[in-house]
């Protein structure tokens, strides 16, 4: 009964946190574009910035901006900020059933640092909460009046955050940190700036007074910053499902790259969107950095195998190296605690189905050491070169 309840949390927190997030991103995204595409116009009202026509759905639209707010509290207003809000509850919430309560599999490899689940739950939680307080101080502080160097400085932070958690928890573990981190940033963003600021200029509309100019600035600043780590934190939450991106030597420096191609992309359409041009250069640059990408995740795991390989081995081996360290899982039925059905529905409890899916073993314990997650069986650096040898081969049968 735990097991089933436990899967369909899993599979309603992910259903949820994607909904949430599709809503969350669209909505920023369009009104990132709004802003950006406001013109001024002859004969406005008190205190508009500009305003903007829009089609869809058959009818017309008229959008007006006011530089802070307008003289008077409008009857209606609607507020964005559950789309967030919903994000990163759903999201923490997967983050505790997935890899907080599955640490053992998910969180630790104990031949990067041997932790207790525990620990490493406890390691990963609070490190969010630190790193997010960091990312306040800087933009309190002096810093955070100076826009561009705020950027690199935040850039530096968040690559040495991702480069100290590769030396703590497993490949897919600090990448998915590293992505709840950000996520968590931008969420703070909304929960901590940018709607008590609004809530200050609606209160100051309600007792007459004129509104701080200052409050609109600094929500907008945190605005600016989630629009350019959206596209970073989407390609993290996804790495977990691609071995060559998370469990391969340099993923920290593929982080780097996507913290750069993100925001890069961006400014396109953030600069079309304003009108000041087509930066097409930015995509040579994106392109550029998806070609290092690719080549970075060639290089093999960190505690890769080096020299030449092995004579090709038997088949027996083979499927003795396999039947003891993954068909504890990948079986018609499954050993392993918590492991009802062979993940994905894969079994290598067969000969003809090892055979069959050598390609995965390439990817899965050669090319990467993703699997076994977080080397739980303890598959030896000689056991993946013999893999490594045999598929070499042409993966022989008997």
């Amino acid at each position: 009964m735990e097991l089933v309840l436990t899967e369909w949390a899993s599979a309603l927190l992910r259903w949820l946190h994607v909904v949430a997030a599709m809503a969350w991103i669209g909505s920023s995204f369009y009104f990132i574009h709004l802003d950006l595409s406001l013109k001024p116009r002859p004969g406005p009202p008190d205190g508009v910035k500009g305003e903007a026509w829009q089609v869809h759905g058959g009818g017309f639209y008229q959008i007006v901006k006011y530089l802070v707010a307008p003289a008077r509290m409008p009857d209606e207003l609607t507020w964005f900020k559950w789309e967030s809000y919903a994000t990163w509850l759903s999201g923490f919430g997967l983050l505790v059933v997935v890899y907080y309560l599955n640490a053992d599999l998910f969180l630790i490899d104990r031949a990067v640092l041997d932790l207790t689940v525990p620990q490493a739950a406890g390691l990963a939680f609070v490190t969010l909460l630190v790193a997010w307080l960091a990312y306040e101080g800087l933009c309190r502080c002096p810093l955070g009046r100076h826009e561009t160097a705020l950027a690199l400085v935040g850039f530096v932070f968040l690559v040495a955050l991702t480069w100290g958690f590769t030396q703590v928890f497993s490949g897919r573990g600090a990448l998915t940190q590293i992505g709840a981190l950000i996520g968590t940033i931008m969420v703070a963003n909304v929960f901590v700036i940018i709607i008590p600021n609004q809530r200050k200029t609606v209160a100051a509309l309600v007792e007459g007074r004129t509104p701080d100019p200052r409050w609109g600035e600094l929500g907008k600043q945190r605005s600016i910053h989630n629009n350019y780590l959206t596209l970073p934190v989407v390609f993290l939450m996804l790495s977990n499902h691609y071995p060559l991106v998370f469990a391969t030597r340099w993923n920290w420096l593929i982080v780097a790259i996507v913290l750069l191609i993100g925001p890069v992309i961006r400014h396109f359409y953030n600069t079309r969107h304003a009108g000041k041009g087509d930066p097409w250069w930015t995509w040579a640059v994106a392109a550029a950095g998806v070609a290092a990408i690719v080549w970075l995740s060639m290089a093999g795991p960190r505690d890769g195998a080096t020299g030449a390989l092995p004579a090709p081995p038997r088949f027996a081996e083979v499927g003795e190296v396999i039947g003891s360290r993954c068909t504890m899982c990948h079986a018609r039925q499954p050993v392993w605690a918590g492991i009802a059905a062979a993940p994905k529905d894969l079994r290598l409890d067969e000969p003809e189905l090892i055979r069959r899916h050598a390609r995965l073993i390439d990817l899965q314990a050669v090319r990467t050491h993703a699997m076994p997650p977080g080397n739980v069986t303890e598959m030896t650096t000689q056991e993946r070169a013999l893999l490594a040898a045999w598929l070499a081969a042409g993966a022989p049968g008997e």
